[in-house]
């Protein structure tokens, strides 16, 4: 995470919840590309922008208080629509955060993404509701499961050995390639 360079679209209520969210954790570089105007409904609805910076754009609005969350990473502006950009510029990012994103364009960021195995996460928010999709391409991950007890010796055949026997104390991690679906 730490040597991560990730590029977020949308400096919306989500894009700087999302915006925070990674700068706390202290990725490498982020870069917040939007192309609109901030209005007063965006300086009420995400706390990165002020109030004086209405009519200016909305990345350059934020990257003040963005970068004062942790000044050892690095936040870098652009002001281009997501729409007009060339896929040598997404090549440079391990991690693609779209928001505010027609369906188009976020199909075609995501097939690009997926064949440079960048990881690539969608979303937004409509009032009370969402969406959340994330294609990570082939990755692996650890699960965490309570450790199944074997039964000793002499016990195979008796009355004990049909019960399933579960330590719930203790947990066993496994390794894991998710499978389509999961």
């Amino acid at each position: 995470l730490r040597g991560s360079r990730v590029l977020l679209v949308g400096l919306k209520g989500l894009g700087a919840e999302v915006a925070k969210n990674l700068i706390l954790a202290g990725v490498k570089a982020l870069t917040l590309l939007d192309h609109q105007q901030a209005t007063s409904e965006d300086a009420r609805s995400q706390f990165l922008i002020p109030t004086s910076s209405l009519g200016r754009n909305r990345a350059e609005a934020s990257v003040e208080r963005a970068q004062n969350l942790n000044p050892m990473v690095e936040v870098k502006v652009d002001t281009e629509n997501i729409k007009d950009k060339t896929q040598e510029f997404l090549a440079q990012y391990d991690a693609v955060c779209l928001t505010c994103c027609p369906r188009d364009v976020m199909v075609r960021i995501d097939q690009f993404c997926r064949s440079r195995n960048i990881k690539f996460f969608a979303g937004d928010v409509f009032g009370y509701h969402g969406y959340m999709f994330s294609d990570l391409g082939e990755h692996k991950f650890v699960e965490e499961k309570q450790k199944v007890v074997k039964v000793g010796p002499g016990e195979e055949d008796g009355p004990k050995a049909k019960k399933v026997k579960i330590d719930p104390n203790e947990t066993t991690l496994i390794k894991k390639v998710p499978e389509c679906g999961d």
